[in-house]
């Protein structure tokens, strides 16, 4: 394990401190969790984002065997409309 160093005004680190202690760890297991935590997010995030991408190819291929049923050439896709991607998808 590593070891870090850190810099921070008098108040953040009393605030921090008694933080800590009302949780019962310590600043460096508060920290610790904290990186922990931004990369399961990320990851989250991550895999959000692929599950999206995956979810707007299948409905653009839905909508090319709809428009023309048989025939499958990259000019015959339409783009998707705004109300076809679900609102939390548009960023």
């Amino acid at each position: 394990m590593k070891n870090i160093t850190r810099k921070i005004d008098d108040e953040a680190n009393r605030k921090a401190r008694t933080l800590a202690a009302r949780r019962g760890t310590s600043v460096s297991g508060m920290v610790r969790e904290f990186l922990v935590s931004l990369e399961t997010e990320e990851g989250n995030r991550e895999t959000r984002r692929i599950a999206a991408l995956e979810e707007l190819s299948r409905l653009a291929d839905q909508r090319a065997k709809t428009a023309q049923a048989g025939v499958r050439s990259r000019a015959s896709v339409t783009p998707l409309t705004r109300e076809e991607i679900p609102a939390d998808r548009i960023r």
